[in-house]
């Protein structure tokens, strides 16, 4: 009788050790995500048309209520096949994408993947990502302050075409090449019969340190009026100690002054982020920058020294749940030209506060 008892419980714990199993192999490769974020601000400009400096693509509605993004996203991942797809809504969309056509201005990523190794993490990708350029993202939560700087808001946010890219088996090293159809493009200008390229290299030697090189290589004008851009961004990020964190960046780029010229355009943007943990639930947040941009490139304002431009920056964030987050950042501009308005009336500063609540599920 023992011993048929014992063999029962085997039985009983091997079916039971057999299903667990099973239930690990057959773990859903399909995850649905989602991010809702919404925000009021207060432009001391008052714009009458209620939308902030064209350069600022991010929280740019003023004096009311806003969605700045909204975004539902699936991924698959099984075996050696990848797969996003995410649609998104809200302000933000609407002025970044504003020269997509139709629904296209509501792809946020739609890309799918092929692991070309066996035993080494090497993938091809093709479609639609979110930039391979910087370390801020339309995403407010993954971001340390509320707002974008000026050096991510004027670089691309999103990109089209395929890249081929390398993890090393430590983690320690990522490196990417891409090939894509423009400067912030899903769709090619008309006219326009090149690619461009950019790079990417990120070292992490451990947790605490991640550094990043990312290049664009390319024309973003028709044939008849080409002009090559060269660009690269710069950053390191690092976790001094339990409370304390910095971001430092840069950006250069230079862009031909006509078809055929050997002269350039150039502009450049630094930025230095400090955030500190109080406790648990609140950050703090500091950020100080600066966009050059003479010649007008990428921040045109038809004033004789062009867009000089400091800004700084505050902001406290509260984490009311571990998937809620409340913000609010004071941020002020100031310019050499009077590049900004106030009441109708040209300016040099710019003043803003903003809040937002942002969900993520």
């Amino acid at each position: 009788m023992n011993i048929k008892i014992i063999t029962l419980f085997t039985t009983i714990s091997s079916f039971g050790l057999q299903a667990q199993t099973d239930t690990i192999k057959k773990e859903n490769p399909l995850k649905i995500s989602g991010y809702i974020e919404t925000y009021y601000a207060y432009d001391s400009g008052q714009p009458e048309n209620n939308t902030r400096p064209a350069f600022i693509y991010s929280h740019n509605r003023h004096n009311e209520v806003a969605l700045n993004l909204g975004l539902i996203k699936a991924v698959y991942e099984k075996d050696n096949v990848r797969a996003n797809l995410a649609l998104m809504a809200g302000t933000y969309s609407n002025a970044n994408l504003a020269a997509e056509e139709g629904v296209l201005k509501n792809i946020y990523e739609a890309n799918a993947g092929i692991k070309l190794s066996k035993s080494k993490n090497l993938w091809i990708d093709a479609g639609i990502f979110a930039s391979h350029i910087g370390f801020e993202s339309a995403i407010g939560k993954d971001c340390w302050n509320l707002t974008r700087s000026m050096l991510a808001d004027n670089s691309p946010y999103y990109e089209s075409g395929a890249k081929l890219s390398y993890t090393s088996d430590s983690g320690k090293w990522f490196v990417s090449g891409l090939v894509l159809n423009g400067w912030q493009r899903i769709q090619r200008v008309d006219g326009n019969k090149t690619l461009a390229f950019g790079h990417q290299l990120t070292y992490k030697p451990n947790a605490k340190v991640t550094l990043n090189s990312s290049s664009f290589i390319g024309n973003d004008k028709p044939n008849d009026a080409k002009q090559m851009r060269y660009f690269h961004n710069l950053y390191g990020q690092f976790q001094i100690s339990d409370k304390w964190g910095i971001i430092t960046g840069f950006d250069i780029g230079a862009e031909q002054r006509s078809k055929g010229s050997d002269s350039y355009n150039c502009w450049y943007s630094p930025v230095l982020i400090a955030k500190y943990k109080a406790t648990n639930k609140i950050n703090i947040a500091a950020r100080g920058e600066y966009y050059s941009d003479k010649n007008g490139v990428i921040i045109a304002t038809g004033t004789l020294n062009g867009f000089q431009t400091f800004g700084y920056s505050l902001n406290l964030d509260y984490s009311i749940y571990d998937n809620v987050v409340w913000r609010i950042e004071a941020r002020n501009l100031s310019s050499k030209d009077e590049v900004f308005q106030k009441n109708g009336d040209p300016t040099t500063q710019n003043f803003v506060a903003v809040t937002a609540l942002a969900i993520s599920f």
